[in-house]
């Protein structure tokens, strides 16, 4: 068995973070990604990156390779590939599954940096939908939908900014939420609201979706209890993200929105495990900056620790 002083797991902006500090510290570290390259939700993120201290990206890609060569320059311990199958807190023990055979690492502390992923709407149509890859942005490919009919699900600001961006480019709109109350910043309710090519369905749920080869339509029903389909080329579902939690279920606490629950130097309810990223930051707070900042406080509180035993 291997024993480590320091596990993370997950390889977005925290855990590569945590990696970092955890290399310039000192510390007997290893870094789990289940992917075959690091960078985490930073691949989706489309837009130019002008918020990060220090470095201009034009999109998620270009600030990932900058992670990644920082990261690999300083020669953190990783393993791309690996899934972790479960995580043992009494004997401190996570179970790994490489090449179809079961590994056990046994570590002094956990990072859980395993981040947050889209939340979907469980629909028939759905995950046929998702399995077939029409998964679209609406930065990156706004420009093939000119012409055609899409329809976005959700009341918050990736939903109206796509709803924006696809109008721009030429497409129709319909902007789905299943409450009259939106959450979008008033700026992007004012640029909805004035588009002609938008149109905007309140209190209406998205119910299904058709197609076998492609999205063909979505079938709908308001809050009067009216059933109607409507004909479409793409579906965007925009609803929020799920904190991935699952490894560590029943072990931390975890608040009513899925958010592991910790304290400003990432300590959750056991002892020896700690959180940095998504998986402990709502929606409305998170950032790149906070992740990397939240990896480096951890890093060196741990440093601290270890030290002193």
């Amino acid at each position: 068995m291997n024993y480590v002083d320091v596990v993370i797991i997950g390889g977005g902006p925290g855990g590569i973070s945590t990696a970092i500090w955890c290399k310039r510290l000192g510390l007997n570290h290893l870094l789990l990604e289940g992917r075959e390259e690091l960078g985490g939700q930073l691949t989706k993120i489309h837009n130019e990156i002008i918020d990060y201290p220090g470095i201009k990206a034009e999109n998620g890609n270009q600030l990932k390779d900058r992670f990644i060569e920082h990261f690999t320059n300083l020669g953190c311990n990783h393993w791309l590939g690996i899934k972790v199958i479960s995580v043992d807190a009494p004997n401190k023990e996570i179970i790994l599954l490489q090449d179809d055979n079961k590994l056990k690492i046994q570590y002094r502390y956990l990072v859980i940096a395993t981040g947050a992923g889209e939340k979907h709407l469980n629909i028939p149509g759905e995950k046929e939908m998702i399995n077939r890859g029409e998964s679209y942005s609406a930065t990156a490919d706004r420009y093939l939908f000119k012409d055609k009919t899409v329809a976005i699900v959700g009341g918050g600001d990736r939903a109206f900014e796509g709803a924006i961006l696809f109008a721009q480019a030429g497409a129709s709109v319909y902007l789905i939420h299943r409450t009259k109350t939106f959450k979008a910043r008033r700026q992007y309710l004012n640029l909805t609201l004035n588009n002609e090519k938008i149109k905007i369905l309140p209190d209406t749920q998205l119910t299904s979706i058709d197609g076998i080869n492609s999205v063909k339509a979505i079938n709908l029903k308001n809050s009067q209890g009216k059933v109607f389909t409507i004909e479409v080329d793409a579906v965007l579902i925009r609803i929020g993200i799920k904190p991935n939690t699952e490894l560590v279920q029943g072990i931390v606490d975890i608040d009513v929105d899925g958010i592991i629950k910790s304290n400003q130097i990432g300590e959750t309810s056991n002892p020896s495990i700690f959180a940095v990223g998504d998986i402990c930051t709502k929606a409305p707070h998170s950032s790149i900056s906070a992740s990397v900042g939240q990896g480096a406080v951890v890093a060196k509180h741990l440093a601290s620790l270890i030290t002193t035993i």
